[in-house]
């Protein structure tokens, strides 16, 4: 039996696949050869999915904690049980510190809107705090919000003559969009890698520009500067678009090619041949990643972007403008049933998870994490780990593993893969909504998120219709208008595009400039700059426990250029201890070519349980952009060898 479905992931490009059942058990999955992005392959990461399902550690069984927090010690115990013991905590919570004292956490480790957002129904019910923001492309989303054309459709890349990639590699994040690129080079379009890494998509692309990482701002004023200078600008669009013009002039005029060079190590001439191949290409497309956001200055960046998509034209021509985040119309927020909510309950940024364990009033007593890990992904993870210790908080925790976040849980619940349950999602990298289709009934007690809803609710007195809609009908409610969600689930997929932006005046014009961009200041000269690059075979924590996914990606190390190793007497293969702010890893060392100088790098998201020398959120301090992007490319470490460096007190 084949069963159609999809890739819930934190992917662009949310794969449509197909699910070979034999008695009862999911023996493969494919890429769906139909669907227009996915073309029948499935990447590197999810392309033996079915093995998550009976992996080692899968959660089958409620469990409640008998040992420390974090220590990863729990007992199995029964749905009644864990059921009754969460609502008997968070009615107390409630009741002794108000109902603002709980807070609900989930993030994208499923883009299915019943997965994710089912539970929040019960949070905003409670009248909880809400939560607000995000840790990547919040810089994007914040100037999306302010009405900045961010998405264009993939299926137009091949009408585009320049692709730009700025900050993003294709061919390990999103592959299937390459295919849409090789189209538009096979037409005459060159293509453009932007990345302090030669990446596998940098190698592949027809000139390669390896900026300091934060100064992607100031490469985009010089390119602004010289459309503005040339007469190459279109100010007949900027006139209808824009509100700023004169203060985008004054913001990029100290931009010259070589005040740009000496702010992003580029030369001259790089940076020159990039500003005249995008004045005369039309159109050209920007396809921005999320790395280049997460730093200080990520607004800047984006909205430079959009400077230069405006001001170039490039939106008046298919297959040209701005894309950072692509998606379908569908009305996710509608799942999450956002008129349960009374009164004005609080907004918690999830992005300040630390934070707000730490010191928010009233204190945050009561936590509930399911689709997301964030003991590993969160930055200042010291801090986010001591919240999560705190006796007097209650957390409870789903997932399919015991994560790092879970080994911190007073209650854990099963959670179902995507092939034990239904859900519809959109995508961020193209315009297509799919739906998933259960494989197989859920192994052990696995319960999906719409089932531990309506299960909770229950326990909690709550009678709400909403509260005890099916996965089906909590589906439902996110479809455009005049959908029917049966005809979605056996086609398995439905395009949704928004229309592309009217070359017409805006009610409210655009914000291109904010103030003068200035260079990041880089710290002491002697310290290297750490990025966290994706790796290719895990999809930011997830599959960092499973044995093919380990294997593939190699022990944990640290990425140096071989200049910076010889600079710092290190030697390839060697165990190095890496510092910064107190804190200390160990890891090999790797030196790589590929890099820039001045710039270190640590590939995946591993568990600290299980990889506890690689936990890299270790060593990234509290900061974010005024949006509240995570700066988790701030990050300035020491590098010599292990045994010169003594450990930190604890």
């Amino acid at each position: 039996m084949q069963v159609k479905g999809c890739c819930p992931l934190d992917c662009q490009d949310s794969c449509a696949w197909v699910a070979h059942v034999e008695d009862g058990q999911v023996v493969k999955v494919e890429g769906a050869k139909d669907h227009p992005v996915t073309r029948g392959v499935l990447c590197a990461k999810v392309k033996d999915y079915e093995a998550r399902l009976t992996a080692p550690g899968r959660l089958l069984h409620p469990l409640r904690r008998s040992g420390p927090k974090g220590a990863g010690q729990f007992v199995q115990i029964t749905w009644d049980e864990a059921l009754d013991e969460i609502a008997t905590r968070f009615r107390s919570i409630i009741v002794e510190h108000g109902a603002e004292a709980l807070m609900p956490f989930c993030y994208l480790g499923t883009q299915g809107v019943v997965q994710r957002l089912a539970l929040v129904r019960l949070f905003h019910a409670l009248g909880a705090s809400r939560q607000t923001g995000g840790v990547c492309a919040v810089s994007a989303a914040a100037l999306m919000a302010e009405g900045h054309p961010i998405g264009v459709d993939p299926e137009e890349t091949p009408d585009a003559k320049l692709i730009i990639l700025w900050g993003q590699n294709v061919l390990s994040t999103c592959h299937h969009q390459w295919h849409f690129i090789e189209e538009a080079r096979k037409r005459g379009a060159r293509v453009i890698a932007i990345d302090p890494c030669r990446t596998r998509t940098a190698k592949q692309c027809d000139m390669h520009l390896a900026p300091l990482p934060g100064s992607d701002p100031v490469l985009a004023a010089a390119i602004g500067r010289h459309l503005l200078e040339t007469g190459r600008a279109d100010l007949e669009l900027a006139a209808l678009w824009v509100e700023d013009l004169d203060s985008y002039r004054q913001a990029v005029s100290p931009w010259s090619f070589a005040a740009a060079a000496e702010a992003t190590g580029l030369s001259v001439g790089e940076i020159e041949a990039l500003a005249k191949a995008f004045a005369s290409a039309r159109p050209a497309l920007i396809r921005a990643g999320i790395a280049p956001q997460q730093a200080q200055n990520g607004e800047a960046f984006v909205r430079g972007l959009s400077a230069l998509a405006i001001l170039g034209g490039h939106w008046r021509h298919e297959g040209g403008g701005l894309s950072i985040l692509s998606m379908p119309e569908l009305n996710e927020a509608q799942a999450a049933r956002p008129d349960l909510v009374t009164g004005a309950p609080r907004f918690l940024d999830i992005a300040k998870l630390g934070l707000h364990l730490d010191s928010a009033t009233p204190p945050v007593k009561g936590l509930m994490v399911w689709s997301a890990n964030p003991a590993a992904t969160q930055i200042d993870a010291p801090r986010v780990k001591r919240g999560l210790m705190r006796d007097d908080l209650f957390t409870v925790v789903a997932d399919h593993f015991l994560t790092d976040t879970a080994r911190y849980a007073d209650i854990v619940l099963p959670a179902t893969t995507q092939f034990e349950h239904f859900d519809v999602q959109g995508a961020w990298g193209h315009h297509y909504v799919l739906a998933n289709t259960p494989a197989i009934a859920p192994i052990g007690e696995a319960r999906s998120s719409g089932a531990m809803m309506r299960s909770l609710a229950a326990r909690l007195g709550l009678d709400h219709p909403a509260l005890r809609e099916s996965d089906e009908e909590i589906a439902a409610s996110a479809l455009p208008d005049g959908w029917p969600l049966e005809t979605l689930a056996r086609d398995g997929w439905r395009k949704s595009s928004p229309p592309r932006p009217q070359l017409a005046a805006l009610p409210t014009r655009l914000r291109i400039a904010d103030g003068p961009i200035a260079v990041v200041p880089r710290g002491d000269a002697a310290r290297l700059q750490l990025l966290s690059p994706k790796s290719h075979y895990f999809l930011n924590s997830t599959f960092a426990n499973m044995p093919r996914h380990q294997a593939a990606q190699g022990q944990p190390a640290i990425i140096l250029n071989g200049q910076d190793a010889a600079r710092l007497n290190l030697v390839a293969g060697s165990r190095v201890a890496v510092t910064c702010g107190g804190q200390r890893l160990e890891l090999v060392l790797a030196v790589n070519e590929a890099l820039r100088p001045g710039v270190a790098a640590m590939e995946g998201k591993w568990w600290e349980h299980d990889k506890p020398q690689a936990a890299m959120n270790a060593l990234t301090p509290s900061r974010w952009s005024p949006a509240g992007q995570p700066a988790y490319n701030e990050v300035f470490i020491t590098v010599a060898p292990a045994s010169s460096i003594a450990m930190p007190p604890q």
